[in-house]
């Protein structure tokens, strides 16, 4: 019987080694990769505990070392997928009545086993399966992935915690009650960290999940079902499938126990899905809720005071790190006049520093884009900026798939501010930069608040207070998280929560209690110890 108010261990952000040369931790995720190369693994889909394999079988390939296979993983069909929602839902009632401590138990655990023993498993599996460097493997896979597991216990407490006020005999309480039905979450490819985070979260709150992550990033997914395991989550909890969408969509979209969307992905994507939710609401036994992170065309303005080689350098960190393949990344720059040809000296000394390969060299900067449908809609703008009169190519522009999907970091000067590339959602290593005229800053805020259907993140470099309260009122609605003389990349759980508007999702801010309250459904319960045995109120007295 539990009968105490626990506090649990206060969360805090979790570090990250140097991995330098020559030091342990180096030697060690070294060997990691190279044991996880050295075979082959068959990836199984969970469902109610167990593993499920069938005939249908994806092979999963580094993007940066097409010719080795890691293995392969299983698909389903809308068997497994109606198995998978069936096991969640008879996990239901369990869970949802597990003490709320023992819940904490087992994610806070989780957390624990990712930094210890999982440590080097993990960022080995994001490295090959998703083409990122140890600095961004760690960051991603290891550091945020136990901030969005620690911090959410917090988080739920304080929900938890947060109750009514009460009168006289009567004692007025709140019992946050997870959603009626299960959850469907769909994750992302590029953050190993947001694919543990849409399932889990839900499941904090005593949600059972759907979960199904992308194709690409299945490798590294599976270590976080493992951990999962290892914590001691139950069966039906979270259940991983994997397959084909639109098939996936048919059977969970109609399905009267769906109750909750958790999405990271494209805004079109999510579009048709929540048209397709709209179009089924007669079917639900409750409205569903709706939560989605989406695409993004991330700014930086830089007014003429601005520091040169500041605004280079973020430039430089925002757009390349894991080759631009951030909602976050810096993908649209604006520039004054006086000091576009400082910055582009230091732009380019930045990038032609900067080496593209394999994730194995730790030299290496910048590695391959995630798969050939995303090389080939990068190299498609940058052939785009080649051909057109309105752009220019100034620094990179190269692309090869011979061996892997590599990219060059490239950099284009639009003579148009709502030349393409200024305007759309790349995802991939490229910068579009339009130069202003210094007497223009007011009127380029309102063009980069009007050019694009996103409002995820940005930045603005500026010195003076007026300059940067200026631009920040103009930009309110521009972004979700926004950056004072900072790249618009790298948010921190519990420091800032992220998420956007417009184009970009629905701000639900993921790492923060503004998420985990979508994932309940609050009972208010009043209770009296002294009812009322009659009917008339005292002003009922005649005089």
């Amino acid at each position: 019987m539990s009968n105490g108010f626990y506090a649990v261990p206060p969360a805090k952000n979790e570090g990250t080694p140097g991995y330098l040369k020559g030091s342990q931790e180096r030697k060690n995720i070294l060997a990691a990769i190279r044991q996880a190369k050295a075979r082959k693994i068959d990836i199984p889909m969970t469902i109610g505990g167990k593993k499920v394999r069938t005939k249908d079988k994806s092979v999963m390939r580094p993007p940066h070392e097409l010719s080795h296979e890691l293995g392969t993983f299983n698909n389903g069909t809308a068997k497994e997928f109606s198995r998978a929602i069936k096991a969640a839902l008879s996990a239901k009632e369990a869970w949802a009545n597990t003490p709320w401590q023992e819940r904490a138990a087992i994610f806070l655990k989780a957390a624990d086993l990712l930094c210890g023993p999982y440590r080097d498993k993990m960022n080995a599996a994001t490295m090959l399966c998703q083409s990122k460097n140890i600095y961004q493997a760690e960051v991603d896979c290891i550091a945020e992935m136990a901030d969005f597991l620690r911090f959410n216990v917090q988080f739920m407490t304080e929900i938890y915690a947060e109750q009514p006020i009460n009168t006289p005999a009567v004692w007025n309480r709140i019992e946050y009650r997870p959603l009626e039905g299960f959850v469907f979450a769909i994750t992302p490819f590029n953050f190993t960290a947001i694919a543990a985070n849409l399932p889990s979260a839900p499941a904090m709150l005593g949600n059972t999940v759907v979960w199904k992550p992308a194709d690409s990033q299945v490798y590294s997914a599976s270590v976080i079902m493992e951990i999962f395991e290892e914590a001691g989550l139950p069966d039906g909890v979270i259940n991983m499938i994997m397959g084909d969408g639109p098939e996936m969509g048919e059977v969970v979209f109609n399905h009267p126990d769906f109750a909750g969307l958790h999405f990271t992905g494209s805004t079109g994507v999510f579009n048709s899905l929540w048209k397709q939710i709209a179009q089924n609401l007669d079917t639900y036994k409750t409205y569903p809720k709706i939560v989605g992170e989406t695409g993004g065309k991330d700014f930086v303005v830089a007014h003429p005071s601005a520091d040169p080689k500041v605004v280079a350098t973020a430039l430089t960190r925002a757009a390349f790190e894991f080759q631009g393949q951030k909602c976050s990344a810096a993908s649209r720059a604006y520039l004054p006049a006086s000091l576009w040809d400082k910055i582009l000296k230091f732009l380019k000394a930045d990038i032609e520093s900067i080496k593209v390969g394999t994730v194995e060299d730790f030299g290496n900067f910048v590695n391959a884009v995630i798969d050939e449908r995303a090389f080939d809609k990068i190299s498609g703008y940058i052939k785009h900026a080649k051909r057109s009169k309105d752009a220019e190519v100034l620094i990179g522009g190269g692309f090869d798939k011979t061996e892997g999907y590599f990219i060059e970091p490239t950099v284009i000067r639009a003579k148009k501010a709502d030349y393409k590339s200024m305007v759309e959602e790349i995802f991939g290593p490229v910068l579009t930069v339009y130069v202003y005229k210094d007497a223009d800053f007011e009127k380029i805020l309102k063009v980069v608040d009007e050019t694009s259907q996103y409002a995820l993140t940005g930045s603005i470099f500026a010195k003076g207070r007026d300059v940067i309260n200026m631009a920040s009122a103009a930009l309110k609605n521009a972004a979700g998280n926004f950056y004072i003389n900072d790249k618009p990349t790298g948010s921190v759980v519990g420091q800032q929560p992220f998420g956007g508007a417009r184009g970009s999702g629905t701000n639900d801010k993921a790492g923060s209690k503004f998420n985990l309250l979508r994932w309940v459904s609050p009972l208010t319960i009043k209770e009296n110890f002294v009812p009322p045995r009659d009917y008339r109120y005292p002003w009922l007295e005649s005089e």
